[in-house]
């Protein structure tokens, strides 16, 4: 099947609500788009955001004529907070494994940061599980000074804002490459508001561990769950990223050999800083990968 974009067709990139029932019975909603008798794409984000970071990429992959769905995390946006607040890697694993079972076929999983994470592990200690995989910005070897930033970040807000404004200069603060919207509508999908008045991230507060790293969370395993992919596999770097380095992704590309590779004038949130760039080897990754049967290429 050829690929194409779309962009006329309207309902192709409106998003309908969907629901699955992930690991342990965790309810994980999310958005679907696109006609479900083609080929799926799941879209993973990363921590502490939810499936409103991928609004752009989902619409252009359903116009290429994916179907396209858009989760939520465990303990994320609109998904369930699982009482036992298991927030561990396995358990985001869990999660992919069970999503996938429930598309009727193997999606291609894209995944940024921690849903990378998950989307290796549950093809590398579970599979075949997916179609392809997407590795957006993350490998078995990350930057500690890059992880520690995040953290630190989602830290800063698990006592809330004042107002969305708050919200918004301390986002600015943390990414000053990118231009502080004018308009707070989006980023009010990405925080609740309390009985307090108060706004606080959109995910379950114990999802930041205060007892150290998550045990399965070692470069050793993820290494050999990436040892042991055969699908086509996609890395993607932001060029600006602290948390993927060059020598992260050679390392990475010695354990993959077959994997492409896309350099994007980005950071770590690559979706939000280079969309239409991120986007674009995306669909030319699928359009080689997926919609027809072909040996997977770099991606200059």
């Amino acid at each position: 099947m050829d690929v194409k974009r779309r962009d006329g067709d309207d309902d192709a990139v409106q998003p309908r609500p969907t629901q699955f029932t992930g690991h342990g019975g965790v309810p994980l909603r999310g958005d679907a788009y696109g006609d479900p008798a083609q080929p799926p794409v799941v879209l993973l984000h990363g921590g502490g955001q939810t499936r409103h970071a991928w609004g752009g990429t989902a619409r252009a992959l359903a116009a290429a004529g994916f179907h396209v769905v858009s989760i939520d995390h465990r303990g994320h946006g609109d998904s369930g907070w699982p009482e036992d607040a298991d927030y561990n890697l396995p358990a985001f694993a869990g999660d992919v494994v069970a999503v996938a079972a429930q598309l009727g076929a193997p999606p291609v999983v894209v995944g940024a940061s921690l849903g990378g994470l998950a989307g290796l592990m549950a093809e590398g200690e579970h599979g075949p599980v997916m179609r392809a995989l997407v590795l957006v910005d993350v490998a078995p070897r990350m930057e500690a000074s890059g992880v520690a930033r995040i953290v630190g970040f989602m830290q800063t807000g698990l006592d809330g804002f004042d107002s969305l404004e708050a919200a918004a200069d301390a986002i600015a603060a943390y990414l000053p490459h990118r231009k502080r919207p004018r308009d707070l509508g989006g980023l009010a999908k990405n925080l609740r508001q309390g009985e307090d008045g108060r706004w606080r991230w959109h995910w379950d507060p114990r999802f930041i561990r205060r007892d150290g790293p998550d045990p399965a969370f070692t470069q050793e395993r993820l290494a050999a769950a990436a040892a042991r992919l055969t699908i086509p596999t996609l890395i993607v770097r932001g060029r600006m990223s602290d948390v993927l380095s060059e020598e992260g992704v050679r390392e990475l590309q010695a354990l993959v050999p077959h994997a492409a590779y896309a350099d994007v004038g980005a950071a770590h949130m690559v979706a939000g800083d280079a969309n239409d760039a991120f986007t674009d080897a995306v669909v030319a990754f699928l359009t080689l990968n997926v919609a027809v049967a072909a040996r997977p290429v770099r991606i200059a």
